[in-house]
């Protein structure tokens, strides 16, 4: 895999509650610079990261019910609708998990749903499951009920939880959703190894902190 083919799978990530406008301009710069695919960034940074990157190839992913997923259906709605006014082309959302472990598959498919409304024809939306919490049956039924809301991605992680991505729930995932949607690998992916494991696990997109690094042993273009 070259340098190029990696980059353009990864959406380089700055989530942390702290990140200042310096650090979404070097968040911004380093996508240009490697060919991100997007920067991912919270929603009250879509605006500058747009800004920043109008005209330029990596686009602004940001965040909807970030990080908990606790927040109600019309509420992720509103801030995934307001995400793409601000320029945002893509949106990770987190499952409602306590709905998932409680057994309410309709709470969760309706949850989907309210931001899936927003999304359709403007921006791809993936759904984060947060794997970590969730029993192999749990992780395939939150996979099912993604994609048959017509979700883009499943997402293995929000990052903020007790694990992150590791390769058994990529595939797991990936046998899941078969070829109806892609599966985005996220959480503690820090290195090449790491995500190129990913990959051949089923992975076809990578959210990382460390996207610079990532690109360290993969193939010269």
């Amino acid at each position: 895999m070259t340098r190029a083919e990696l980059a353009a799978m990864i959406d380089h990530t700055l989530l942390k509650p702290g990140a200042t406008d310096e650090d979404i301009e070097r968040l911004c710069s380093e996508a240009v610079e490697h060919g991100f695919r997007t920067v991912c960034v919270n929603p009250c940074r879509v605006e500058l990261a747009s800004r920043i990157l109008k005209g330029k190839e990596p686009g602004v992913c940001s965040v909807a019910g970030f990080p908990l997923g606790a927040s109600i259906p019309d509420v992720k709605s509103v801030e995934a609708a307001r995400a793409i006014q601000d320029g945002a082309t893509e949106i990770d959302m987190v499952m409602n998990v306590g709905a998932l472990l409680s057994g309410d598959e309709t709470l969760v498919a309706n949850d989907i749903a309210a931001v899936m409304r927003s999304c359709k024809g403007r921006a791809a939306l993936k759904v984060i499951i947060e794997a970590a919490l969730l029993s192999d049956e749990q992780k395939e039924t939150a996979c099912r009920i993604a994609v048959d809301q017509g979700v883009d991605f499943v997402k293995t992680s929000t990052g903020f939880g007790p694990g992150g991505a590791t390769a058994e729930d990529v595939a797991l995932m990936r046998r899941a959703v078969g070829e109806a949607a892609g599966v985005k690998a996220a959480g503690g992916i820090r290195d090449f190894e790491t995500a190129a494991a990913m990959i051949e696990a089923g992975a076809n997109r990578i959210g990382a902190s460390a996207g610079p690094a990532l690109l360290e042993g993969a193939e010269n273009d």
